[in-house]
């Protein structure tokens, strides 16, 4: 066994390894975690939806009875066919890109990134389909080469079977390394297993990471580059049983969503809040909304700025404040128009135009605005635009957060008109809306402040409110690193304004 030929890694010394050449298998080396399966489980819901996930999971057993009883390789095999088996080339770059990184990045096994990390040549062999593993590797670990499985292609999709030399494992992974190297022996050799002893007897040195459950990921301020963006519906990792409960818990899941965006819809505002926590949709508001704006007064409408977690934002906000907030946004999908329940106003770009268009709205009451102009997931805002600072003075910060525990309600990749009902089939989803205080007015333009100014100070505000990070990155950044465009949606046929959703 390989655990009793080589020293284990925590023997191994990452000091003056900068000139160093380390080779590194990948599950159960440089993560924490054993199994492949999680992975090839994402990857299956992302190409194929419920039905492609639970065909993996029903191959699942008869490719844990190869692996354990018969060979790795045949294994792998099986979860490879029931993942890529007919799936287009693009589709798995695509999620191999945007949604496998944040998981992979969360099971980062310390010690061996501890060693990794310090060498100046980094390379990973693996069993796992080179395509579905090198975005991460390289991107974000740094990796310079990436040694792993072929999947066999034709005409631009996979065809479930691997290519010569078959799956890497064994003496596979040796002659990937000859191939790889010639006669140069790589410095450090990393492996788990005793499959990956003709691989590690190769290298100069050698040493052995032991099964370690309860050892603590690599934290995110650890990793070279951060997880600012990252797509994908899961939210959780999908182990064989979280799996079957995610296919069992969908068709429920869909029946409650439609439910819950009934009642968002068809009730009046002020009874959302309650209808929605009979439903399980948690609501907390904290701090004092404004009063709404009498038009008698004459008086322009507050501006409501909104940190941006899905387009159910000024729904949210709608229903903390009890009355319906108007709201303006770049896109959304048609679906998504047809069952909202709050007028917004699409956004066209034309910095005049929308500005001219704001003006009015506020005239008519409060309104409703994202200036991040798209979502993030994680603990950052975005840029925010500075066209709303010059419109009014009458801005309200608002630091919004979600919670899920199943589904994301947001994508770059797929279908925004799913957005909404992902969210609310979670079990019970929840949103925290904090109203912050109004800008005093010697913070706005009016007393000689830059839009840039006021924008970046509302930035700021609500950053520090929800303990998060202000970035520069804006919706080009997120779509080029999610999608592979700027994200830019072509103009549609809008609809009447009282017909519309967020933002």
């Amino acid at each position: 066994m390989a655990d009793a030929t080589f020293p284990t890694v925590e023997k191994c010394a990452s000091i003056g390894r900068e000139q160093h050449t380390v080779l590194a298998d990948m599950d159960g080396t440089l993560l924490r975690g054993r199994s492949s399966f999680p992975y090839f489980a994402i990857l299956a819901f992302e190409v194929g939806g419920v039905l492609r996930l639970l065909f993996l999971l029903l191959a699942s057993p008869l490719a844990g009875l190869l692996y354990y009883f018969v060979s790795e390789s045949a294994g792998i095999k099986v979860l490879i066919f029931a993942t890529f088996a007919g799936v287009r080339i693009s589709e798995i770059e695509s999620v191999a890109r945007a949604v496998l990184p944040k998981f992979y990045s969360s099971d980062l096994h310390p010690v061996t990134w501890r060693v990794f990390s310090a060498c100046g040549q980094r390379y990973v062999l693996t069993a796992n389909p080179r395509i579905m593993v090198e975005a991460f590797l390289k991107d974000f670990l740094g990796a310079d080469s990436v040694l792993g499985t072929e999947v066999a292609t034709y005409r631009g999709r996979a065809t479930g079977f691997v290519r010569e030399p078959g799956i890497l494992v064994g003496k596979n992974k040796a002659d990937a390394l000859n191939k790889t190297f010639g006669e140069t022996q790589p410095d450090i050799g990393l492996g788990d297993r005793h499959t990956d002893a003709p691989f590690m007897s190769l290298c100069k040195e050698a040493y052995i990471v032991p099964p370690k459950p309860d050892v603590k990921a690599v934290t995110s301020d650890k990793l070279p580059k951060p997880i600012v963006f990252h797509d994908g519906r899961l939210v959780q990792k999908p182990t064989p049983l979280i799996a079957l409960l995610t296919i069992l818990w969908i068709p429920i899941g869909f029946v409650l969503a439609c439910l819950r965006i009934a009642a968002g819809a068809l009730l009046p505002m002020p009874l959302v809040y309650y209808a929605f926590w009979a439903l399980g949709v948690r609501v907390t508001i904290k701090g004092t909304p404004p009063p709404p704006v009498k038009k008698s007064t004459g008086q322009s409408g507050v501006l409501f700025i909104c940190s941006h977690r899905t387009l159910l934002d000024p729904i949210f906000l709608s229903t903390a404040l009890g009355r319906p907030i108007p709201a303006v946004t770049y896109s959304v999908s048609r679906l998504s128009e047809i069952i909202s329940p709050i007028k917004t106003v699409r956004l066209s770009r034309d910095r005049v135009a929308d500005a001219a268009m704001i003006k009015k709205l506020l005239e008519e009451g409060d309104l409703a605005i994202c200036p991040e102009g798209t979502t993030c997931r994680e603990p950052f805002l975005l840029r925010f635009s500075a066209l709303f600072a010059e419109l009014t003075d009458h801005l309200v910060p608002v630091a919004m957060v979600n919670r899920m525990s199943l589904f994301h309600g947001t994508t770059a990749r797929g279908w925004k008109g799913m957005d909404p009902f992902y969210f609310f089939m979670n079990p019970s989803p929840a949103y925290e809306v904090t109203f912050l205080n109004k800008l005093p007015l010697e913070l706005t333009c009016s007393s000689g402040k830059s839009s840039h100014e006021v924008a970046n100070y509302i930035q700021r505000v609500i950053a520090a409110t929800l303990s998060y990070e202000c970035t520069s990155f804006t919706r080009k950044d997120k779509y080029r690193a999610l999608a592979g465009n700027d994200g830019t949606v072509v103009e549609k046929p809008a609809l009447k304004a009282n017909k519309v959703m967020g933002c």
